[in-house]
């Protein structure tokens, strides 16, 4: 059993607004609060505060007068936000993180229920403090009682519900097909077989008209409610963007999974990657973090293998007939001749066939490969 996220969208009436409006300030106050209260106390005394510590603090600001309104919402999203103030505050300690910042009502928002603060019963999900079920647009069918909600709502106002439930993967039959693609530009991926995935690009199909009602937003007077209305706009552009992105990754992530039993990628750090300004416009709307980290979950989920090989090995410049490896190759250097075997290669399909053989020698030897034991497994994969 493994836990999954079940995602939907819900519109809520005028009460349950009013509530959940409330809970995500407060959720935030205290955040901000005790985030507060945990800085100064680890910069000037010197201390730690744990989740216990920072339970009992809020605990005590509920005490106070001035803070009443606390009071008014359930208190299980305000003992979760701290939970995950506590996560990453750890995360901070060990190095895996930046120190925890302060959260913005400009942002999106978003509360945290447990299953003591939440009723799911008939296919109807009611919330602590509210009368009535949440109006929910099932697309389809939680799998078991789910054992957390998350309700958030976003920038562009549309409200999402998602339930953490418990489900068993469905193992997907045992093929012999194995694949190594290249990520790109261009094309979001190119395979070891040949095949190109066409990019969207949808942050330039949309950029006319995003820019359009920028030009719009800038021209509002701070503060005013037509810049909230402008602002809405905009942000309903970028969700749109957002969600074109999504499905069509998910959909060729579950292509490539489906039809092939090993998988076979680079670990590129996208991080440092998209720090060139001449391309990191591009980099950020090809989302190839989200691209393999999608790949690699729903291969475990179906019993596939995805293979990562390390970020540093030559597939663009390495012929993958003869293994000569070139000293340099130029991005628009698209189609390139060997100088040792004469075998003209495409760059992004020669690339591929590298990460498949690199990624079988992987599998076969470990981590620590040899360019022979990679030579030989690319030559008996064609």
């Amino acid at each position: 059993m493994v836990k999954k996220a079940y995602k939907y969208r819900f519109y809520p009436d005028a009460e349950q607004a009013e509530l959940l409006a409330k809970t995500f300030g407060c959720v935030r106050f205290v955040y901000n609060y005790i985030l507060r209260y945990r800085t100064d106390a680890y910069y000037q005394a010197q201390e730690k505060v744990n989740y216990i510590g920072a339970n009992a603090k809020l605990t005590e600001i509920k005490q106070i007068p001035e803070f009443n309104f606390l009071n008014e919402v359930s208190s299980v999203p305000l003992q979760q936000c701290l939970r995950n103030q506590q996560t990453a505050f750890k995360n901070f300690f060990e190095g895996r993180a930046k120190h925890p910042v302060f959260k913005s009502k400009k942002h999106k928002q978003s509360a945290e229920f447990t299953y003591r603060a939440f009723s799911y019963k008939n296919g109807q999900l009611t919330l602590a403090k509210c009368k009535n079920p949440l109006n929910i647009k099932w697309s389809r069918p939680l799998p078991s009682d789910p054992t957390t909600v998350t309700v958030s709502k976003d920038q562009a106002g549309r409200y999402f519900v998602s339930c953490l439930c418990e489900f068993e993967p469905t193992l997907l039959p045992v093929n012999d097909k194995k694949v190594g693609i290249d990520v790109g530009i261009k094309d979001l991926f190119v395979t070891s077989e040949g095949f190109k995935s066409d990019n969207p690009r949808y942050t330039a199909k949309y950029a006319a008209k995003l820019a359009k009602y920028q030009r719009r937003l800038a021209k509002k007077k701070l503060g005013s409610k037509n810049r909230q209305k402008a602002k809405r706009k905009v942000a309903r552009i970028h969700a749109k963007i957002s969600d074109c992105r999504m499905d069509n990754l998910h959909k060729l992530s579950r292509k490539l999974i489906n039809e092939n039993q090993v998988v076979c990628a680079e670990n590129l750090s996208v991080k440092n990657m998209i720090k060139n300004p001449k391309l990191a416009k591009h980099i950020a709307d090809a989302s190839w973090g989200e691209f393999t980290r999608q790949l690699e979950y729903k291969a475990n989920w179906a019993g596939r293998v995805y293979v990562e090989i390390d970020r540093f090995f030559p597939s663009s410049k390495r012929c993958s007939c003869c293994g000569f490896v070139s000293e340099s190759m130029p991005l628009d250097v698209r189609v390139w001749v060997c100088p040792e075997c004469e075998t003209e290669h495409d760059r992004d399909i020669n690339a591929a066939e590298n990460v498949k053989a690199a990624g079988l020698a992987v599998l076969a030897f470990g981590d620590n490969v040899s360019g022979d034991s990679i030579s030989l497994l690319s030559s008996s994969c064609r």
